[in-house]
Parts: structure tokens; C-alpha cells; sequence
């Protein structure tokens, strides 16, 4: 996006941590994939006001491509966009979700997990955060992590260290959740060896 000059030294006023989150989006989809190995169409909910959402979903399309897979994006602007997004999932026949993480997605969690569940779609978020509230699988770094870390970078710079000098810093540590209990709901069989991979279980 520009907004650094590179990790190790942004210049400028700016620096912080980052998600990773346009890196991830071919793992995630690759995720959705294993879960649900017959899956043809997979739509991916996002955001086009949100730039990082716009390569989050170019970097989906072209791993879904070489996997076989039909990208279907579903656009949402408002939280009354939701309902009918994955009502447009149905019709389209999309077998698994791929829901890019926003300012508009991450706080209205439990909605899309009930919509999903209503759709009967498998769904993959970006963060715990998102399976702990329903969707069946969530992959990405740890929330919670992140903001212990940028706390210690506040404390910094109040004590008069440079955002030019302070590198961006990347996760450490990521996490496969799947929600059991969702999978029960959804009638769906997750393959026992993603379940072995994954850091938690919810049942």
C-alpha cells in the first residue's frame, strides 16, 4: 500500500504491526479447500471501500484458480448487506466462504456466523476470533498478541523513540482454529488430518 518504505526502517511517522493479512489470503483459501475437498465455488465476502480487502481477494482468485476452484466475490458495504450476501452465496451455489476481515466483518461476527450457518456454507475468518464466534475454521496471527505488542510500542515511543527507526513488526506465531461444534451443524466431516494441524479445537 505504500505507506512504509520497508519493514525494517518505515521512515516517516508511521510504523506498528502488521497481520499479514494480503499474504495469508492464498493460505486461508487453501484451508477452505481441505476442509471441503469436493468444493468447486468459493465465494469470498469482502469489502471494496477496503483497499487491503481488494488484495486480499486478488490473492484468493488466483489461488482458487490453481486449485480448481471458482471464485465468486460478494460484495458487503453495510451491515444490511449481510443477510443478502450469503443469500446470493446460495444462488450462486457456493460451497465455502472465504470472509476477509474489516472494520465492517471482524465486529459483526456472530451475525455472519448465523447467516452462514443458515446458508448451511462452510466459512473461514481471518482471526480466532471469527471461529470462536461460530464460522467453522479461522487462520491468521493471534489478536490478542498484537495488541499486548503494540502496547510496548506506545510505551516506546511516548518515551521518545522514533516511528522512522521502529521496524514493523511481523507475527510471531499463528493459529488453526476449527469450531467442531459448527462442523456438527453443517453435517460436515472435517478431515482428520487438518483437524491435527489445528492449534485448537472448539466442541
Amino acid at each position: 500500500m505504500g505507506l512504509v518504505k520497508s519493514l525494517a526502517r518505515p521512515g516517516g511517522n508511521l510504523t506498528g504491526l502488521t497481520f499479514v493479512t494480503v499474504e495469508l489470503a492464498s493460505k486461508r483459501a487453501q484451508l477452505l479447500k481441505d476442509a471441503v475437498p469436493t468444493s468447486k465455488r468459493m465465494a469470498v465476502l469482502w469489502n471494496p471501500n477496503n483497499v487491503v480487502n481488494k488484495l486480499e481477494l486478488e490473492k484468493a482468485t488466483s489461488t482458487a484458480e490453481a486449485l480448481g476452484l471458482a471464485t465468486l466475490p460478494i460484495e458487503i458495504r453495510v451491515l444490511d448487506d449481510l443477510d443478502g450476501a450469503f443469500v446470493a452465496m446460495t444462488r450462486q451455489q457456493a460451497d465455502t466462504a472465504l470472509v476477509l476481515s474489516s472494520p465492517l466483518t471482524f465486529p459483526n461476527r456472530p451475525r455472519i456466523a448465523q447467516a452462514a450457518l443458515r446458508a448451511r456454507i462452510p466459512t473461514l475468518g481471518a482471526l480466532r476470533e471469527y471461529a470462536e464466534a461460530g464460522l467453522l475454521m479461522s487462520y491468521g496471527p493471534s489478536y490478542a498478541d498484537h495488541c499486548r505488542r503494540a502496547a510496548a510500542y506506545v510505551d516506546q515511543i511516548l518515551k521518545g523513540a522514533k516511528p522512522a527507526e521502529l521496524p514493523v513488526q511481523l507475527p510471531t506465531t499463528f493459529e488453526l482454529v476449527i469450531n467442531l461444534k459448527t462442523a456438527k451443524a453443517l453435517n460436515l466431516e472435517v478431515p482428520v488430518q487438518l483437524q491435527q494441524l489445528a492449534d485448537m479445537a472448539i466442541e
